[in-house]
């Protein structure tokens, strides 16, 4: 089984390229997508059909927006926490995909500080809740997956001293990352890829990608049982090296699994 995720940062501005990463540069089983920015109603299920994908959708008009695409259906999906709080913005879905549970999350961008940072931080308290609530990490095959908006280590951004303190690279946002890993999930990019920065975001200005000046901020998070399962991981840079269409400014992350 071979996953993708991938923030597109707007899914009309990004479905001409995306679909042409699909048709010519990659063959995936599960595609997952996040910042939609559109309402259920005005996602490309068509275009996607015709590739051969079924598409869950957690929409949200112009903000937010997450989205499972399976060429091997789907045993069962839920649509957001089931909490009427978190679910204000559409942030979060899960599905079932050949026995393993797929959770595709878009984590608040947050702020320095004030309520928005606040509230990043709360979010990952209860995604951590969430996942040790509803399910047995030590035996079910879980993929934690997404646009996580923060870089664990110094490796995982190009410049350590400019960008420390910034949003992505607080202390407290990248404890509150290792507190949600220490569950027992596994980051499958550096487990494949110890010494390799492995960037997913760089900004539109400056040139930024071609200077290779970009942040780790997408991941796939495995349990142990499926991290066993494991066989590779990258980051894709087709879709971020382009001009014309206008790249999202996020790459995907493909991992491989032997189910």
């Amino acid at each position: 089984m071979k996953i993708a995720t991938f923030n597109v940062n707007s899914i009309r501005a990004r479905k001409d390229l995306l679909l042409r990463w699909l048709t010519e540069k990659i063959e995936l089983d599960v595609l997952c997508l996040q910042e939609l920015k559109c309402e259920d109603k005005n996602f490309p299920f068509e275009d996607f059909e015709k590739l051969g994908f079924l598409c869950e959708v957690y929409g949200q008009k112009a903000y937010n927006g997450v989205a499972i695409c399976s060429k091997l259906g789907f045993e069962n999906v839920q649509k957001g926490f089931g909490d009427e709080y978190w679910d204000k913005e559409k942030r979060f879905i899960r599905a079932k995909i050949k026995g393993i549970d797929i959770l595709n999350v878009y984590v608040p961008h947050g702020d320095i500080e004030g309520d928005r940072h606040a509230y990043k931080l709360e979010f990952y308290r209860h995604l951590k809740e969430y996942i040790l609530n509803g399910f047995d990490i030590s035996v079910d095959k879980i993929a934690l997956v997404g646009d996580m908006n923060v870089a664990r280590d110094e490796i995982d951004v190009w410049e350590p001293e400019v960008l420390r303190g910034t949003v992505g690279f607080m202390d407290d946002e990248r404890e509150s990352f290792e507190e949600l890993l220490s569950i027992g999930l596994v980051d499958l990019y550096r487990k494949f890829h110890p010494k390799k920065h492995g960037f997913t975001w760089w900004d539109y200005r400056n040139a930024a990608v071609w200077r290779d000046e970009g942040m780790r901020i997408d991941y796939i998070l495995t349990s142990p049982i499926l991290t066993l399962n494991s066989k590779n991981i990258e980051v894709d840079m087709w879709t971020r090296r382009r001009r014309k269409p206008t790249p999202s400014d996020h790459a995907p992350v493909v991992a491989v699994f032997e189910i």
